[in-house]
């Protein structure tokens, strides 16, 4: 992904911006009258465009700022938002969505030239999107991106102001649930063409939600307000949140603690039974649609080519230890890539070849085969492990650092902050990557499509099997939902077989809620939009959600 030159510029300021606020400021005054949120989300976003954003943290912030056709309901699931309803093809390709009367939040009318418009924009090669392959569900979005098509044969027409016709490559009957994701969003057209790549800073940004982006200040907070022009403001409690980058889980917690905070978005795992004694109330966690995984550098490190070794490093891990010992917040180990809960899947999905292995009988297994490769006490493989550097993933690395010492593998660890991670990553600069995926929607296809020879650059190790590929494609054209799932668990057990990527642990939600904050409902998708958020004593508002 090539990012705009706004994006260019945040590692080194944050870097520089990062200590001054690890203490964090006092909570600001919030204006008689007014309800405001101070929002802990971990990471400084890099970019606020929907279309060229890669974090969960950064969509957090931009889903506030904006919805599509469909948004997340309290509980995470779909309800239409910029369409009041659709219709569907008997043949599953043609969906035809009304849009109701919105407007951006400088006033202009949101129209389906917007969606057309954010569609072509997020497949044109000079946006370098990374989410541009969700697009190819379109009607030639691949044939667009590669550059073989133009983007007027992208099947996405505004057939009037009003009305929305997409065509899907193929059946998607999941695709209300796609919907939700950012890269679906319009963007306002009228501004983008304007404004050019600086549209997303503060005084050119144009929203299509709840919030209007007010300011954003390197390494403090980014400030946004109700919008006046959506269509729902009068049911919106909160005025003001402020989202703060608090990468220092412990002091999060603190300020959380001291009501500077009123949500952090995550907390230290191995903490948990403090918090809970220390601050009745405040702790939530939930199971997610998320798995922890680790991506071999297989462009840049020819060990890795190499099946046996990949197997060797993922037989070595003791899961079971890094979940009950140092994380202890209901991680679960995890031998497969998409979570159990994942709708539109088999009840018992495939696991790699050596789960249910003891220990002692996988750690075997890797010295077995390290020697069938070459490396021995001799030769001994070394590897880097890359990560960020946030408490659960230097727990998780050191853990695998001994176990793979423990098999006669060398191994360094370097530490990044997240964004600065994920950039190498996607540059292909580092040996072995420690990640979490968060599915964009509820269907299997959000992991096993990470993988597809043609995903760019979140198939972080470059995996590529013809017959995996073609396993999805005829998943793809399954309309039987039972059948399509044998499909992409018959996919599933072919990348686990080769070790493509080695699945660590299944994530639980953590989250720092003050009992003073409304609305917030656990779910598996593990969104809550401020939107459905008050505070205990405003709900009294005209028009405020019911708590």
């Amino acid at each position: 992904m090539r990012p705009p030159p706004l994006r260019l510029l945040i590692p080194l300021l944050v870097a520089l911006a990062l200590a001054a606020c690890q203490e964090g400021p006092s909570r600001p005054a919030c204006p008689a009258g007014q309800v405001c949120l101070e929002f802990g989300n971990n990471t400084e976003p890099a970019t606020l465009d929907p279309q060229q954003s890669n974090l969960i943290d950064e969509f957090q912030v931009i889903g506030d700022l904006n919805v599509g056709l469909t948004t997340d309901a309290p509980d995470g699931t779909p309800i239409p938002a910029l369409a009041e309803r659709w219709e569907v093809s008997a043949d599953g390709l043609v969906w035809t969505f009304h849009l109701r009367e919105a407007r951006w939040s400088d006033g202009a009318p949101i129209t389906a030239d917007d969606f057309v418009f954010a569609y072509r924009r997020i497949l044109a090669p000079q946006t370098a999107s990374i989410y541009a392959y969700l697009v190819f569900l379109l009607k030639n979005g691949a044939q667009v991106n590669a550059g073989e098509a133009p983007p007027q044969a992208l099947g996405a027409r505004a057939l009037n102001p009003r009305t929305l016709e997409l065509t899907l490559d193929h059946p998607a009957p999941y695709l209300p649930e796609m919907l939700k994701h950012l890269s679906f969003f319009p963007v306002p057209r009228h501004v983008v063409e304007a404004k050019g790549e600086a549209w997303v800073r503060p005084g050119n940004y144009v929203s299509s939600g709840p919030y209007q982006l007010v300011s954003w200040r390197l390494g403090e907070y980014i400030e946004v307000t109700r919008n006046p022009y959506f269509w729902d403001a009068d049911k919106v409690c909160v005025d003001t949140v402020r989202y703060y980058p608090t990468p220092d889980q412990v002091t999060a917690e603190r300020r959380v603690a001291a009501g500077e905070l009123d949500i952090n978005t995550g907390f230290q795992s191995n903490r948990l039974s403090r918090i809970r004694e220390a601050m009745p109330g405040y702790a939530r966690t939930h199971i997610s649609l998320a798995t922890s995984y680790l991506s071999f550098n297989t462009r840049g490190v020819p060990a890795f080519r190499d099946p046996r070794v990949r197997k060797a490093l993922s037989a070595a891990i003791d899961r079971d230890f890094i979940t009950d010992k140092l994380l202890r917040a209901g991680q679960v180990p995890a031998y497969a890539f998409v979570p159990p809960g994942t709708a539109n899947y088999v009840a018992s999905g495939p696991q790699t070849s050596f789960a249910g292995q003891t220990l002692e009988a996988r750690q075997a297994l890797a010295r077995d085969l390290l020697r069938q490769a070459g490396y021995g006490p001799e030769w001994p493989l070394e590897v880097e492990i890359k990560t960020g550097n946030t408490p659960d993933s230097t727990l998780m690395m050191q853990a695998i650092q001994a176990d793979w010492q423990a098999v006669g593998v060398k191994v360094r660890l370097v530490q990044n902050e997240g964004q600065i991670a994920f950039a190498a990553y996607r540059m292909r600069d580092f040996q072995v990557g420690a990640m979490s995926w968060y599915a964009d929607y509820n269907d299997p296809l959000t992991f096993l499509e990470l993988l597809k020879s043609d995903t760019g650059a979140q198939n972080y190790g470059d995996y590529a099997n013809p017959a995996y590929d073609a396993l999805l494609a005829a998943a793809n054209g399954e309309p039987d939902l039972e059948a399509r799932a044998r499909l992409l668990a018959e996919a599933e057990a072919l990348m686990l077989s080769e070790d493509a990527l080695v699945p660590l642990l299944f994530v639980v939600n953590k989250a720092l809620v003050a009992p003073r904050v409304t609305g917030w409902v656990d779910n598996i998708a593990n969104f809550h939009r401020a939107r459905w958020l008050c505070v205990a004593g405003a709900e009294a508002r005209a028009g405020a959600p019911d708590a």
